[in-house]
């Protein structure tokens, strides 16, 4: 188990600027932000992919997870989204989601995280679920092929945004390739304890977002230890069920201090992960 940080509070630095930063600040790992300004699968040739592979053996820093998430480089945080009416949307969704399982298989990276659908709008609860399995349906094949799994993010104000809903959504689907990327904060903002729904879904996780979350479960993403969300008991959980995935610190909203941000979270996290046994002392990795 590898703790990282994710890119997507660099965005004002190339990637290989973020990677060398995250480095830097002690982290074994590192999230990939698949939209621009970094691995944006479009923008990238060959040539790219082997000039990161280079970087990463030079900073010895793992890919936790690639993030393809938002879309910026076409669209915003969610759209176009798997839920779209315009079936054009949706293949750009689509069509994303494919490329970013490709780089994973091509950079030795396990899973990629993917929207729980997206913002429903005017569309019904049963529509939005029928097209966004039958996106899925079309993306599948290939991540078994490759042997990379989709992780389902459920977040606030999406089709999905807690352990029911994604329960319902997942328990009809039949291939082992798709899981949960597990937001602590995003399930503390659905008015849920993280430590009991990490233990509800800890079947289907793969991947781990960590950030803190005001005492308001209003969606802000905060430097770890100036919220409430209480990291002990899902430590704590992680560590009696040995979680072995990778967690990645998703500090996005502070683009102009990614670094003094992710100091301060590591400062205050890894005393925490040491305390519940998950990481060791000396060296700062995770035991698992």
């Amino acid at each position: 188990m590898i703790f990282g940080y994710s890119t997507n509070a660099f965005v004002k630095f190339s990637l290989p600027e973020s990677i060398e930063r995250i480095a830097r600040l002690g982290f074994k790992g590192v999230e990939i932000m698949c939209d621009r300004p970094h691995l944006y699968p479009p923008d990238y040739q060959d040539s790219d992919i082997q000039q990161l592979h280079q970087i990463l053996k030079q900073t010895g820093l793992k890919i936790t997870n690639l993030n393809s998430f938002t879309l910026f480089a076409v669209g915003d945080t969610y759209l176009p989204s798997w839920i779209e009416a315009d079936q054009a949307r949706r293949d750009i969704r689509i069509r994303h989601t494919l490329e970013c399982l490709h780089i994973a298989s091509v950079l030795g990276c396990t899973n990629i995280s993917i929207p729980p659908g997206g913002p429903l709008k005017e569309m019904s609860e049963s529509e939005a679920i029928r097209l966004f399995h039958q996106g899925l349906d079309q993306v599948i094949p290939v991540a078994e092929s490759l042997n990379v799994r989709l992780l389902i993010e459920p977040e606030p104000a999406l089709l999905m945004e807690n352990s029911s809903q994604f329960k319902a959504f997942i328990r009809d689907i039949r291939s082992k390739a798709v899981g949960l990327n597990f937001d602590i904060g995003h399930f503390f903002c659905a008015g849920e304890a993280p430590h009991a729904a990490f233990e509800d879904l800890f079947e289907w996780i793969g991947h781990v977002h960590i950030e803190d979350i005001g005492a308001s479960r209003v969606h802000a993403h905060l430097i770890a230890g100036k919220g409430a969300i209480r990291f002990t008991e899902i430590f704590n959980v992680m560590a009696r069920l040995q979680y072995t995935g990778d967690i990645s610190l998703e500090l996005y909203p502070y683009v102009d201090m990614p670094e003094e941000a992710g100091r301060q979270s590591f400062a205050f996290l890894a005393p925490l992960m040491q305390q519940a046994g998950l990481m060791k002392d000396t060296d700062h990795s995770l035991v698992f």
